[in-house]
């Protein structure tokens, strides 16, 4: 019998520029296989900074889709580039909460689901989940993904309190808190040692071969003969994924004459942060061997991934109990990967289980100079390592909404 599952989620499109949109559209996507129906209790889109209709056919055909009124506090509510801060607790979207909990109490009226499920970022989903699992008495699935708190995270004390209440609320209240990382699974049961083991869940982030399929097909070529083409896809923080080492490595590089704009590429795609990283390549002498380019299509970044000599990944020692999604993608992209992670974190855990040992620690010049140029020389030769094809299909997005599935079976027993 197919039951129904309310799935309380802000990213999803049209939305743009935001990866972690893949997670739900890929569960709502799939769960029909294994005997959920999903109803997807979004925001208009008119909360998303930008919009796409490029993902919007590969919501499934079963999946009702309700988008309550939000306003982002920062874009809507601005005079003069201000707005009122208590109205950005715990973030810009509090709005979509007052809207979206009467729309979810009719959804779950109508369509009478069986459980809710929220998921992490924005925090604001986390707020409706537990309003309509209080409500309505149905168990709710709190999706955190990452962790929602650090000890210097967020900054803001107002926010960092909302954020507090809200997780401390989610783990008390939901029947499973469910995260992307075995490190932050631990942290959180060592953080809430009350919290009965059972409550805490692993689903991973993955891949769509569908989606790799229709990248496939996109017309390219490999760069074959020109300039080795590296690439790293996605934001680049500052902090958490900071480049600098890496820039101060090529340039070294350069400098001895090892690497040149004839022999390497460096693509950084929809860094966002680009105003602060392209005086950084021009001080670094390095504006004509490192490239910051503009988002495009999901398409057209997953075929830019399949079309690269290799693929860089950046993450800091202080988030090594997370993991980018995008690595997922990048193992299925049978392209060499660079990590310059730290070796104990969670994500060089990943790589290494892939047979993967091409990394540097992110915060090393001295580490990642070597390794890139024994990285590069190991692609150029054909012997860099790539994931098998086993160990590939276990992160598949289908293999993860089959574990969802698991744990929604499992509420009704």
């Amino acid at each position: 019998m197919t039951r129904r599952v309310l799935m309380i989620a802000f990213h999803f499109p049209p939305v743009h520029g935001s990866s972690g949109v893949q997670r739900t559209l890929k569960f709502s996507r799939y769960l029909p296989r294994f005997g959920w129906d999903p109803l997807v209790l979004t925001v208009h889109p008119r909360a998303y900074p930008e919009t796409t209709r490029g993902q919007l056919g590969d919501i499934g055909e079963e999946t009702v889709v309700a988008r309550a009124f939000a306003l982002d506090t920062a874009r809507h509510l601005a005079v003069a580039g201000r707005y009122p801060g208590w109205f950005a607790v715990p973030d810009r979207w509090i709005s979509w909460w007052f809207a979206a909990v009467p729309i979810g109490l009719r959804l779950i009226r109508r369509y009478r689901p069986a459980a809710i499920w929220s998921t992490y970022p924005i925090a604001t989903a986390h707020l409706i989940g537990h309003s309509l699992h209080r409500l309505s008495g149905l168990p709710w699935i709190a999706d955190f993904r990452d962790s929602m708190t650090e000890e210097n995270y967020p900054k803001d004390p107002r926010v960092r309190r909302a954020y507090l209440a809200i997780e401390r609320r989610a783990v008390t209240h939901c029947a499973r808190a469910v995260f992307t990382t075995p490190g932050a699974v631990r942290m959180y049961a060592a953080r809430y040692p009350s919290v009965p083991a059972t409550r805490w869940h692993m689903i991973a982030n993955g891949y769509d071969e569908e989606n790799f399929s229709d990248a496939e097909a996109v017309p390219g070529i490999r760069s074959g003969g020109g300039p080795l083409v590296l690439v790293h896809s996605g934001l680049l923080y500052p902090s958490e994924r900071d480049p600098t080492a890496f820039f101060t490595a090529l340039q070294a590089l350069k400098r001895n004459g090892r690497i040149g704009a004839g022999s390497i590429k460096v693509i950084l795609r929809a860094t966002g942060h680009d105003a602060y990283y392209r005086p950084m390549l021009a001080r670094y002498g390095l504006d004509d061997i490192v490239f910051l380019e503009p988002a495009i299509a999901y398409r057209d970044a997953l075929a830019e991934m399949l079309r690269a000599d290799g693929l860089l990944i950046f993450q800091a020692a202080n988030c090594n109990h997370q993991i980018p999604a995008k690595i997922y993608e990048y193992l299925r992209a049978r392209r060499p990967i660079l990590a310059l992670t730290d070796a104990a974190g969670d994500t060089a855990a990943v790589l290494r289980t892939a047979g993967i040992d091409t990394m540097a620690p992110l915060d090393s010049a001295a580490a990642i100079e070597a390794s890139l140029s024994a990285f590069v020389e190991r692609v150029r030769a054909g012997t860099a390592p790539v994931a098998g094809e086993s160990e590939i299909a276990r992160h598949s997005r289908v293999a993860g909404t089959q574990e969802l599935a698991r744990l929604l079976d499992a509420l009704g027993k």
